[in-house]
């Protein structure tokens, strides 16, 4: 075995690959750690903290061992740059947290804003005036995991509204919709709510 470790393959092929895959690792959690602190879960944060910084040295450790390999230079950028792609994709696959959503329409609003609270959204509604005269400008908070279906009852009741979707930290309970099974939501990743009376 230390004879395939000094080998060319070793040098050449596979000390690349490992340095590759171990990157795009480290830079994955890496990824997730900043995104469990902005939502406050400083757990979660620490534990994949440790485990990015643990590999990283193991993959620099490689790397200086083997400076005249210019191989291990492209693998170690590749993977970084690889695990900034594959961190975002975690990220859209966790969805954690909540956002709000707010909505700008010109057009009577009543049909989806009854769809919205009969869904289980906490609803706020605001008379207001835009550039072309007045407008609707409504307010929702809810979980990431449900953008796309709220963005499809926007676009089915009003395609013109304009929305914008924003993260938050914090919020006081609100009036949510009907809550899956914890394993399909990933309840135990959701940070702390603070108590607090309903959002109307």
């Amino acid at each position: 075995m230390p004879a395939f470790f000094d080998s060319v393959t070793y040098t050449w092929v596979v000390l690349p690959i490992l340095i590759f895959v171990a990157r795009i690792l480290d830079v994955s959690l890496d990824t997730v750690r900043i995104i469990f602190i902005n939502k406050n879960l400083r757990w979660y944060a620490a534990l994949t903290g440790f485990f990015a910084v643990l590999i990283w040295l193991m993959v620099i450790r490689q790397v200086f061992q083997h400076l005249d390999n210019p191989i291990c230079y492209i693998a170690y950028a590749g993977g970084y740059a690889t695990g900034n792609f594959v961190g975002i994709i975690i990220e859209n696959r966790l969805s954690i947290g909540k956002v709000i959503i707010r909505i700008i329409t010109r057009l009577e609003s009543d049909d989806l804003v009854t769809l919205l609270r009969a869904s289980g959204y906490g609803v706020t509604v605001i008379n207001a005036e835009g550039a072309t005269g007045p407008v609707k400008l409504i307010f929702t908070i809810l979980e990431r995991c449900d953008i796309v279906r709220v963005v499809g009852m926007i676009r089915e009741h009003n395609p013109l509204a304009f929305y914008s979707v924003e993260d938050i930290r914090t919020v006081s309970e609100a009036v949510t919709p009907f809550r899956l099974p914890s394993g399909r939501r990933w309840s135990r990743l959701r940070s702390r709510r603070i108590p607090s009376s309903p959002i109307p």
